[in-house]
């Protein structure tokens, strides 16, 4: 342990009792993929599952950040405490993130009731840095009731937010095609809330005609969530009240009926798979230059046996 960072436990107390910069200590930990990884998250487990988590996606350019900074003001209005993960995209030379989120979230940056933090996507598909699910568990055990995921707007790609998120946003614009482009991303699938945002522009009844009409062709189940779709201009706070009302009628809504347990266990699920396959990949990396994988590779390639039979025999030995 470095002599800088202080003990896990303290760190976590430390947080808990709302100090930004513990948090931001904890969640570099997670990015780092720190030694102390393992500890930190056994600490923050009895303390994690209260946030209600938001995703919000949607192509560039329909105001992701302004809807998230429009969401934060709102929720504190009423009282909430709120996280932000922005997961930016990743420089080219630095590899880490650009920052633009931040930088447009400047009016909550005094407010101790609000963290907010860009993370590098580091060339990961589907918007999202890999860390991200570690990150959430961060914000939640901190005691943060809303932590909104602002991911990167990287078009069909987008809808693993689905499966990070308790409730999906999925921001439009009007003028940019994204009748078409809600298609393409499969995004009818994974949206909870629709906002067509930049609502005092020309074409936002195309935008919430087409949308309307492409969701009443999803096959849904008559006890189902029924997607809403709401206006917005964040840049000016217009219809966002509606959107955090949406947002709590959607939670209450799965409270009730059993989605919000059963979306939980399917994260963890997948988070539990996602490191157990990382673990295997690090302890049998050294197989590339092992003696007994050259000769099954040169059994394959004269045709003596087929890989399937060849993976068998190695993990057998293994």
């Amino acid at each position: 342990m470095s002599r800088r960072t202080p003990p896990v436990a303290e760190l976590v107390e430390r947080a808990r009792d709302g100090e930004s910069r513990a948090v931001a200590r904890l969640i570099s930990l997670v990015e780092d993929e720190s030694p102390l990884l393992r500890e930190v998250m056994a600490a923050l487990a009895p303390h994690a599952g209260r946030a209600h988590i938001v995703g919000i996606t949607g192509s560039p350019g329909v105001g992701k950040s302004t809807s998230t900074s429009a969401l934060v003001t709102a929720y504190r209005a009423t009282g909430k405490r709120v996280g932000v993960l922005a997961v930016d995209p990743s420089s080219p030379f630095s590899g880490g993130a650009l920052l633009g989120d931040r930088v447009r979230m400047q009016e909550h940056a005094t407010d101790p009731g609000v963290f907010i933090r860009s993370m590098a996507s580091r060339g990961h598909l589907g918007g999202l840095a890999w860390t991200t699910p570690q990150a959430l568990r961060v914000l939640d055990a901190a005691g943060f009731d809303v932590v909104l995921v602002e991911t990167v707007g990287v078009g069909q790609s987008e809808v693993e937010i689905a499966g990070m998120a308790d409730t999906t946003l999925i921001l439009l614009a009007p003028g940019m095609g994204d009748g078409i482009q809600a298609a393409k991303a499969g995004i009818l699938e994974v949206g909870d809330i629709y906002v067509v945002n930049k609502a005092d522009r020309d074409g936002v009844q195309n935008v919430t005609r087409d949308l309307r009409a492409m969701l009443a062709l999803a096959d849904r189940e008559p006890d189902a969530w029924k997607p809403p779709i709401l206006k917005t201009v964040a840049s000016r706070n217009e219809g966002v009240d509606e959107v955090v009302e949406a947002i709590e009628q959607r939670l209450e809504w799965m409270r009730g009926s059993g989605v919000l347990e059963e979306r939980r266990r399917s994260r963890a699920r997948d988070e539990i798979e996602a490191i157990a396959m990382t673990a295997l990949r690090s302890r049998f990396g050294h197989l590339h230059g092992d003696a007994r994988l050259d000769v099954l590779a040169a059994k394959v390639a004269a045709g003596s046996t087929d890989p399937y039979s060849a993976a068998d025999e190695l993990i057998s030995a293994l």
